[in-house]
């Protein structure tokens, strides 16, 4: 049986990484942390680049029925690509633009797990700590730890199967986090904790629970604490959406015959955050997700040699190269997260040797959260060939796949037909 070392302490580096939050109450104090990634190149990236990127997020937003999308490419030794792309609405209601608002989505399970390896180092917790002495009423998970509820392999179900339609119907009902998870503790276990990966995301809330209570500080301040204020993220939080300009997002929904309707949505922009909590529940804007998914990469609040050492499958019949560990997915080279939350589909990945960097959302929901990270993938794709620019090197690390491979993945995957091609 595999073992897992790293539930028996947390490294001197992550110490040191999060050594000016050690105290909850200084989060009024100087807490940047630098991300140690190559420097990048203040250009645009190249015409024939951006023609080619801009035409993989249409396709996506073709297949997704998605009038609006946001996106970020960051290529350090070439340009980078900030835009918004269509309206709010399929019948209008205005410009999306890069600088609106939008729901983070799973990226939240990465945010979680920073704010355990901060409370860690801060002496409130140890990632070898069960559940159990944090969240009550839940004895039969005595052996799961808060580490194995961050990387995953706690072996807890998911509640969003059972709840979703209850969100699309009633997007603005408050839900309980305890609620949320209990439906997914109700499921059978996948084996023995700390042995496989199951996507969990009841084991993202009740990380959340134990986090707040170990501190006696809301999950919304310690995201703030141990994320937002360090990273210099200033329309990244754990809430509702709240900025100045906000994407609005929806869900095409099946009209006469059964068929989805992607002509229209259902408004979802307004979705209580409660139903994702510590799983799902954060908003950002694109800048601020480049910025947050390279210091994942980076390890900038807990370094990734400690919090990714054990990386397992995501599924036993994926590629070799996606795994998942620390809150995070790991796609080759890449490290980010991916998946959708009513009305968005979000997806965000860097690779800390070359700066690469892709951030997305698509604002229809309706199809597969996996989009996302296909989306990601080929973004990635087409902009790791970018030409170098002002003297800079390509470098010469390449990915497992081709841009085109996963274009047709999302050409698979659509609920929306794209054009012919």
């Amino acid at each position: 049986m595999r073992t897992r070392s790293r539930n028996h302490r947390v490294s001197a580096a992550v110490a040191g990484a999060v050594a000016s939050l050690l105290a909850l109450s200084a989060c009024s104090a100087d807490t940047h942390v630098d991300i140690d990634v190559p420097p990048q190149s203040e250009v645009q990236l190249p015409d024939e680049t951006v023609q080619r990127l801009q035409d993989a997020v249409t396709h996506a937003m073709e297949a997704t029925g998605s009038s609006g999308a946001i996106v970020g490419v960051w290529a350090p030794w070439s340009g980078s690509w900030v835009t918004g792309i269509g309206t709010q609405r399929p019948d209008g209601g205005g410009d999306v633009t890069a600088d609106m608002q939008f729901r983070a989505g799973k990226v939240t399970r990465a945010m979680t797990c920073d704010v355990l390896y901060g409370v860690a180092a801060a002496g409130h917790v140890k990632l070898s700590d069960s559940i159990t002495k944090y969240v009550s009423g839940a004895p039969d998970l005595a052996g799961v730890t808060l580490g194995q509820l961050c990387d995953g392999t706690s072996g807890i179900g998911s509640f969003t199967g059972r709840l979703y339609s209850s969100w699309l119907t009633n997007p603005g009902r408050e839900w309980e986090p305890r609620y949320l998870a209990t439906f997914g503790i109700g499921q059978p276990r996948a084996g023995k904790p700390g042995v496989a990966y199951r996507d969990s995301d009841a084991g993202y809330v009740l990380l959340g629970l134990a986090l707040e209570r170990a501190t006696g500080t809301s999950a919304a301040e310690l995201f703030q604490t141990y994320v937002a204020d360090p990273l210099d993220l200033e329309a990244t939080a754990l809430g509702a959406l709240d900025g100045a300009a906000v994407l609005a997002g929806g869900q095409s929904m099946p009209g006469e015959g059964g068929a989805l309707d992607c002509a229209q949505s259902r408004d979802l922009t307004d979705a209580s955050w409660t139903l994702g909590y510590t799983d799902s529940g954060a908003v950002t804007d694109i800048d601020d997700l480049g910025r947050y998914v390279q210091a994942l990469a980076a390890g900038a609040l807990a370094p990734a040699d400690d919090r990714l050492d054990s990386p397992l499958p995501v599924a036993a019949d994926g590629p070799s190269w996606y795994l998942s560990d620390g809150g995070a997915l790991l796609a080759a080279s890449l490290v980010g997260q991916a998946g959708k939350i009513p009305g968005y589909i979000t997806a965000a990945f860097a690779d800390p040797s070359s700066g690469l960097t892709v951030a997305v959302v698509l604002n229809n929901s309706a199809a597969n959260g996996s989009v996302g990270a296909y989306l990601a993938w080929e973004l990635a794709a087409i902009a790791s060939k970018a030409p170098a620019a002002g003297g800079a090197t390509i470098p010469e690390a390449g990915l497992p796949w081709t841009a085109e491979q996963y274009h047709e993945a999302i050409t698979a995957a659509a609920v929306c037909a794209p054009p012919a091609e």
